[in-house]
């Protein structure tokens, strides 16, 4: 049995910009967990508002995904791949909106990812980064304001992931190359788009996994 931990933010959560949580079936680590079979166990761990390594302080819980991960990797050890997708809260001027700060962010979580003390000599699992679809332009005023410049800097993310994909011998894949964010909020996915990703992300997963 192979598993893969899905480490993500409000996108892999399963945020639904019409209200709530799409049901577990639509989201895409559902969808991926679905494609791939039973010999494959697929863990979602997602948290609206989750960075790549970024402190914000206005949620009750810790979103700064670089102090969360080592916990996550020894709660789902051992683990053979690491899907991870972040980098869309980043955008957030208060964040620092800066795509270049949300590349380093995705290479201190290859470092820890790399650099864990896993029990029982269990190796690092491989990594597999996706950049999320870029922000898109909306008329929800608040989701204007909190992030307000995303819509272009986020349509950089891609291009930087890849090279870093390339640079660190880690798996990259564009979820805005099969998705797009809703209009609602501009940030979001709807019930489609999310299962659109499970279902792109599949032949790679098998490839990664020798499956």
């Amino acid at each position: 049995m192979k598993t893969v931990l899905c480490y993500g933010d409000s996108l892999t959560w399963g945020y639904n910009a019409e209200g709530g949580r799409h049901p577990l079936d639509d989201r895409w680590p559902s969808v991926l967990q679905a494609v791939l079979g039973a010999g494959v166990y697929v863990v979602a761990d997602g948290l609206n508002g989750r960075t790549t390594a970024f402190d914000d302080h206005l949620a009750g819980a810790d979103r700064n995904g670089a102090r969360l991960l080592p916990t996550v990797l020894m709660t789902h050890a051992p683990i053979d791949l690491i899907v991870i997708m972040l980098g869309a809260n980043d955008m957030k001027p208060w964040i620092h909106g800066n795509p270049v700060a949300a590349k380093q962010g995705i290479q201190r979580l290859i470092n820890i990812v790399r650099g864990h003390d896993y029990p029982f000599d269990w190796p690092a699992p491989q990594i597999l980064i996706v950049s999320p679809p870029a922000v898109s332009r909306t008329e929800n005023a608040e989701f204007k304001e909190m992030f307000a410049g995303g819509d272009d800097a986020s349509t950089r993310l891609a291009p930087l992931y890849a090279d870093l994909a390339d640079e660190s011998g880690c798996g990259f894949f564009d979820a805005g190359s099969v998705a797009e964010t809703t209009p609602l909020d501009g940030v979001h996915l709807d019930a489609e788009n999310t299962r659109n990703i499970g279902q792109a992300l599949a032949p790679l997963v098998r490839v990664m996994l020798e499956l």
